[in-house]
């Protein structure tokens, strides 16, 4: 692609010339009302084990108060307000609504207004190189927009993200409460991945392959001659401007294979290694379906966002616990969130900021052939420090491996959890004067003794064994 085409794709214009406050009024809207569903998602999904039965339990019946059963009237459901009006309580049997229903139909809309903002630029003099997802390789020169116009192109693309974003959240907010990634959240979004990219071929970010121009010029001296084949030609090859829907599909799908693969990969050496889970199945999915939305080079730099993104958040957790401990407040620690969370925000951020990341990351996705190596060497890097952890943990005598405790319920549990729960022997009884042995076997007689005010309670034996009043000598 000459630098005169580029400059013609950057400055494209689109005719998007709405008013911005009534565009980001409507996109609220809609996302506070598609926030609603996904509180029926997250309450719904998780209550089912399998695949079919998750998606059928969104569809079983309306929305219903899960204790009086009573169906939630239409405008009492009205995001937002509808919570407010009823005050946080059911309308029929005042059982208290969590406020994070509100809270997430709120977030849910303000992400539609934030990503759209990020995505389509708007304006009279808006162009296309004003977008975050704005590169030179990007569809609309490679394969090029083809039947779609410059606007229809933005506004896909933004929807396309939407299903991804809304999958994210749903996934997230089961996994922060239950610490599952059931494939409810999941699958479906990732099968519209790969259907829709497949269609339109116009959603992705940039070609599944592309490399230096520079490449035979700069490694064919160091290099064996059976790989020239492979380091020569242009930057992109010719095949993805032939066959636009192909390509499609494979950006979708080697993305898939990439993000559930890099997660796949550290989990098994995680357990090799650590001889215990390093990463949930339900991130692997996670991870497939972030990369059959936005290719693997995104995909691979959301992965590496997300733990910084932990690393903030556990730090600032620490901050916390330490101002509260030198505060006086005997505070526990704040609760640990699972990775699947991070993850989410790091394919978040790689949408936002996407233009500017890969600015920076270009020339290492550019090395073509050459990242095959590199990849091998970074897996046995990783491999190499696991081991080295190990081994240092075993030198300072530190288990390498903690058997989890065993939470086999005996009958001593039993007995003490009976215990616990009837402390008064008289629970639900008529209180009896009989034996002080009975008082003694539930360990209550000397409160019995105490609560009647006397040494002995009072408790005198009204028959004996053989049913006789006792023999009272005078």
């Amino acid at each position: 692609m000459i630098p005169d085409m580029l400059a013609v794709h950057a400055v494209t214009h689109l005719r998007l010339d709405f008013p911005a406050w009534i565009v980001f009024s409507y996109l609220f809207i809609i996302g506070a009302i598609v926030g609603s569903f996904l509180n029926v998602c997250v309450y719904r999904i998780p209550l089912k084990e399998r695949f079919l039965d998750q998606l059928r339990a969104l569809a079983n019946r309306p929305s219903h108060c899960p204790r009086c059963q009573t169906n939630i009237r239409w405008f009492d459901n009205i995001p937002i307000f509808g919570w407010l009006k009823l005050r946080g309580r059911c309308r029929a049997c005042r059982m208290r609504i969590s406020s994070r229903y509100p809270l997430i139909e709120f977030l849910n809309g303000c992400l539609w207004v934030l990503i759209f903002w990020r995505e389509v630029p708007i304006g009279l003099t808006s162009t296309l190189g004003e977008s975050c997802l704005f590169s030179d390789l990007g569809p609309q020169s490679f394969p090029g927009l083809g039947f779609l116009s410059p606007e229809w192109f933005v506004v896909l693309r933004f929807l396309f993200h939407m299903v991804l974003v809304e999958a994210l959240l749903v996934a997230s907010l089961i996994d922060i409460d239950l610490r599952i990634i059931p494939d409810g959240s999941t699958l479906p979004a990732m099968l519209f991945a790969v259907l829709v990219s497949t269609l339109i071929a116009r959603v992705h970010l940039v070609p599944v392959w592309f490399q230096s121009p520079n490449m035979e010029q700069s490694f064919s001296h160091v290099l064996p001659g059976w790989l020239h084949p492979f380091i020569a030609g242009g930057a992109v090859p010719e095949w993805i401007s032939q066959f636009p829907h192909l390509h499609g599909f494979l950006v979708s799908l080697v993305g898939l294979l990439m993000g559930g693969g890099i997660v796949w990969g550290i989990r098994i050496l995680g357990f090799w290694m650590l001889r215990q889970e390093a990463m949930g199945f339900g991130d692997v999915i996670l991870m497939a379906m972030v990369g059959a939305f936005l290719g693997w080079q995104a995909t691979l730099i959301a992965f590496f966002i997300a733990p910084m993104c932990a690393i903030v958040a556990v730090a600032w957790a620490s901050l916390v616990n330490l101002f509260h401990r030198f505060s006086g407040r005997h505070t526990p620690f704040v609760r640990m969130i699972p990775y699947g969370p991070y993850l989410s925000l790091g394919a978040l951020l790689t949408i936002l900021f996407w233009q500017s990341l890969f600015e920076r990351t270009r020339h290492f996705f550019e090395m073509g052939i050459l990242l095959i190596p590199f990849a091998l060497f970074m897996a046995l890097a990783f491999a190499a420090s696991l081991f080295l952890v190990q081994l240092i943990k075993r030198l300072l005598g530190i288990p390498s491996f903690i058997e989890p405790e065993e939470t086999m319920w005996r009958p001593a549990d039993q007995l003490w959890f009976f215990k616990g729960e009837t402390v008064n022997r008289h629970t639900g009884r008529w209180k009896t004067r009989d034996w002080d042995g009975c008082a003694a076997a539930h360990g209550t007689i000397h409160e019995e003794r105490w609560r009647n005010g006397s040494a002995t309670g009072g408790l005198r034996p009204r028959h004996t064994l053989d049913n006789k009043p006792p023999h009272n000598p005078r």
